[in-house]
């Protein structure tokens, strides 16, 4: 029996009132009845975002790295600042990149209340020092102040870029009273690199999937790299473990136990973006992952095709 037959054989021993698999099972079925197009729900996510992740807990030290394969992601952050974390860097991350592909703009408008934009985000604003307000102030300054390099490195090639997502910043957000207008509006001004990034080469997300799954990190990493990844599978693809890890699994010791550990919260996640991704075709096994072609997630003739020339394989 696979790790996946264990994860859901528990799962189903379960009794129904496991409200995370229920909300994720009901909100699987509202996206099954209605295209991500049609419902006003598709969006984009940064391509350089899907092949790589952000760190999912707080990080010591201003420098992180993740690897997928010959492409290699560093995040650079200010001490007094420090590196984005978490849910919320990803679902502003896409918020914004949806935006900019809709729009075609680089300034990108955050409303004039508070509460207006987290709405969007999916979020509840709440107060206190653990409150969602404080987060999403917290990882906004994190996520814009952070400098990024991106670097291919083959036998015969090596490119590289470096850029900061955002080029200005301005939040007129009063946490003590987020309902209430402001008299300047919030914006961001996207950089010239990250926004021609991101409208020539996005990966299309169904948002309302994001929103399902935003309580894990992790879990909104698998469903956006699995809907790029299987959009252009056209053979079986066997991806070992380690090399998961490496780009997944930055919390995690890089040793057997510490391959185990991700292991097993990987199959976790999984099982989750699956309730939502059904059409996914995935077996796991002791040594890899294994990826079938499988029916996209977006279907390519609701975004035009292709989002454009694939530089690094995931």
């Amino acid at each position: 029996m696979t790790d996946t037959d264990k994860t859901e054989k528990a799962l189903a021993s379960r009794p129904w009132k496991d409200t995370t698999i229920n909300r994720l099972i009901t909100e699987a079925i509202a996206i099954e009845e209605e295209s991500a197009k049609k419902a006003g729900a598709l969006g984009y996510m940064a391509r350089a975002m899907v092949q790589t992740t952000l760190p999912h807990k707080a990080v010591k030290g201003q420098e992180f790295t993740r690897s997928n394969g010959h492409f290699k992601l560093t995040m650079f952050a200010p001490s007094h600042v420090g590196l984005p974390y978490g849910n919320v860097p990803r679902l502003l991350l896409a918020w914004l990149t949806t935006e900019a592909v809709l729009k075609k703009e680089r300034t990108i408008q955050l409303g004039d209340n508070l509460s207006g934009f987290m709405r969007e985000l999916g979020l509840v604003p709440t107060g206190g020092r653990w409150g969602t307000i404080t987060r999403l102030r917290e990882q906004t300054k994190r996520l814009f102040g952070s400098a990024i390099s991106c670097t291919y490195e083959g036998e015969q090639q090596y490119a590289s870029a470096g850029f900061m997502i955002a080029d200005k910043l301005s939040l007129w957000w009063n946490p003590q009273h987020p309902e209430q207008s402001t008299l300047f509006g919030s914006y961001v001004q996207l950089s010239e690199t990250f926004f021609k990034e991101v409208i020539e080469r996005p990966v299309p997300v169904d948002m309302r999937a994001l929103k399902a799954l935003k309580r894990s990190p992790l879990a909104l990493d698998i469903y956006c790299w699995l809907t790029y990844r299987l959009s252009y599978l056209n053979a079986r693809a066997d991806i070992p473990w380690p090399l998961l890890q490496l780009q997944f699994g930055s919390d995690y010791a890089n040793n057997a136990e510490g391959q185990r550990n991700f292991k097993k919260k990987f199959l976790l996640q999984l099982r989750k973006v699956k309730v939502i991704y059904r059409e996914a075709k995935i077996e796991d096994g002791d040594h890899a992952l294994t990826l079938f072609p499988s029916k996209p997630h977006i279907p390519k003739e609701l975004v035009g095709g292709r989002p454009g020339r694939r530089l690094y394989r995931a």
